[in-house]
């Protein structure tokens, strides 16, 4: 069928529309990684615009000669792994019996549930309670405080209820049990939502820092985000110090280098893991999306 004009025109905008969107959305991750092999005097003179100037690794060497940077990386991966491990074991377990129609008070449980997506009793109760169960500077302050996620597990119910029941009903008539039901036959089948909810918790996990900044004060504890975090404060105190092209104040230009080269050194890890979950990620969401 021969295209008319108009549908031509509409063709080329939606290119160049996308094409634009990502440009808008590539160019500060092409900079940022620029940055981190460039000279810290140039970009603190704003003469970096997209390739790297006086190419050098000198930051990436800092960094990976700071304690605390490997310090922090390996608390981050400890909270991702046993944190993400957690979170979608509870996930399924809340999931699975909310997916059964024939599970009494299903309604009034997720209903109960929902309700807590909009009203919580707040940062002070949620310590108080935290330091009363004795977790204060301890791995569980981080991983246990936000272990479910309600809309995680809608979605993981939803993607269950898509599931045929006659499938279940087949399974029982051989005498499957429902704990062999969910591992054998249910979860094999969910591998989609699955990959999409380890890459859901990976990532909040792998980001997270709140609560470790409220709930942690040993610095043996530290995620990685917190070192982070304390870098660019650094960086905000070196902007008040008064720098001219000709005198570079040294520690602003450390802290410029540095503070780039942690964002790729922390970011690189999930920017691998998700090309291998990505396949699963469109199909996982719409699939357990289709009902409410």
């Amino acid at each position: 069928m021969r295209e008319s004009a108009g549908d031509r025109f509409f063709g080329i905008s939606v290119y160049v529309l996308v094409g634009l969107i990502t440009l808008i959305v590539l160019y500060p991750l092409v900079y940022v990684l620029s940055a981190s092999f460039s000279d810290p005097s140039a970009v603190l003179r704003g003469e970096l615009w997209l390739f790297p100037i006086n190419p050098t690794i000198d930051s990436y060497l800092r960094v990976f000669n700071n304690q605390d940077i490997w310090i922090g990386f390996r608390n981050t991966f400890l909270y991702t792994t046993l944190g993400t491990a957690l979170n979608l074991a509870l996930s399924i377990m809340i999931a699975y019996p909310l997916s059964r129609k024939d599970f009494y008070g299903r309604n009034a449980l997720t209903i109960f549930l929902v309700f807590t997506m909009f009203f919580s009793g707040g940062m002070v109760p949620t310590y108080l309670l935290v330091r009363d169960l004795g977790m204060l500077n301890t791995i569980w302050a981080v991983i246990v405080p936000g272990a479910v996620s309600v809309y995680n597990v809608i979605i993981i119910r939803t993607f269950f209820q898509n599931i045929p029941v006659e499938l279940r009903e087949s399974a029982e008539l051989d005498g499957c049990s429902n704990i062999q039901y969910l591992f054998k036959i249910l979860l094999p089948l969910s591998k989609p939502v699955i990959a999409v909810m380890i890459l859901f918790y990976g990532v909040s996990q792998w980001n997270a820092f709140f609560d470790a900044l409220i709930y942690l004060t040993d610095r043996s504890l530290f995620p990685l985000q917190l070192f982070l975090r304390e870098m660019l404060i650094q960086d905000q105190l070196s902007d008040m110090v008064q720098v001219s092209d000709s005198t570079l104040d040294a520690h602003a230009m450390t802290v410029e280098g540095i503070k780039y080269a942690v964002v790729i050194v922390a970011s690189l890890p999930m920017l691998i893991l998700y090309p291998f979950l990505q396949r699963f990620f469109v199909k996982g969401v719409m699939i357990g999306s289709i009902k409410g």
